[in-house]
């Protein structure tokens, strides 16, 4: 008789989605990290800029680290990301970008009086995973994004109270290139068109504490608000001496709507956690506060 044909084990949607980002991470010349809801997430820190505000030097972690995210759909994927660029930089890339079949979903600053000025792109698209990542470090090769992964370095230490901070945000931060960061995912279920947007697709609350000595500390972020959350924010910011810097939209097709308030202030670091926990308990947050 003949011998039994041989039949290769099928393919897991686990190995399915590592062969994907194995592409992905080839395409885009760099590692990235797979998220527990099976995101992948890519940086791209500005470690090229002198970014000044205030007399602060803006580190990478606290405003300008660009990000993409991958979600798997299907043999597919779609992408979402937040590109940090300068003046000259933003239309070369975004050409890149409309050429290659992206979607540019928003254009605007994050930060005021900094210098250099700092542009944020936000993308989106759909397809293959290896057409995406390629495309998308050609569009970064118009800008001077460091396309090479520097070498891990220790993470530098922060010079703040974090235990006080976690106390007063209730939540538990995360040390991230000398950066005292919180994420606070919303509660409901957000959407992007038809697909879901997960706080790991950039859709949760971002608070970051960069330390200016002292106890001091400059912070910056974003909150994600519906509308009606929109003017209780602005006024926890406000009465609490944190200067409002931008109120935009990320998305286009996103249910519920939502728009994301940018903030900064340069104080003692637990003075400023009340007044970002006084406006957080504004908004609509996931029970289970945490990093992210």
């Amino acid at each position: 008789m003949p011998a039994a044909a041989q039949t290769n084990p099928p393919t897991t949607p686990i190995q399915a989605n590592a062969d994907r980002w194995a592409l992905v991470d080839e395409g885009l010349g760099r590692g990235g990290t797979t998220q527990p809801d099976g995101v992948r997430r890519y940086s791209f820190p500005r470690s090229d800029l002198n970014v000044q505000l205030d007399g602060v030097t803006i580190k990478p972690a606290l405003a300008l680290g660009s990000w993409l995210a991958f979600m798997p759909m299907g043999d597919q994927a779609m992408v979402m990301g937040d590109l940090v660029l300068t003046h000259e930089e933003v239309n070369p890339v975004m050409s890149k970008l409309l050429a290659s079949g992206f979607t540019v979903t928003a254009l605007h600053n994050h930060l005021l009086r900094s210098s250099p000025a700092t542009m944020y792109m936000h993308v989106s698209g759909h397809g293959d995973p290896w057409n995406l990542a390629t495309s998308l470090r050609s569009a970064l090769s118009e800008s001077r994004t460091p396309m090479t992964l520097p070498a891990k370095a220790a993470d530098a230490s922060v010079d703040l109270d974090t235990a006080a901070l976690d106390n007063i945000m209730g939540g538990k931060g995360k040390s991230n290139g000398g950066v005292y960061q919180f994420g606070f995912p919303r509660a409901e279920k957000l959407s992007d068109g038809t697909m879901p947007a997960p706080a790991t697709m950039g859709t949760a609350t971002a608070i970051n504490f960069q330390p200016t000595g002292s106890g001091r500390a400059a912070i910056t972020g974003d909150f994600v608000l519906t509308a009606a959350e929109v003017d209780p924010v602005l006024r926890a910011l406000r009465t609490n001496g944190i200067e409002v810097t931008a109120l935009h939209n990320h998305m286009l097709g996103d249910e519920p709507r939502l728009f994301f308030m940018h903030f900064w202030a340069n104080d003692e670091a637990t003075k400023l956690a009340r007044g970002l926990r006084a406006a957080l308990d504004k908004t609509n947050v996931a029970r289970s506060r945490s990093s992210s």
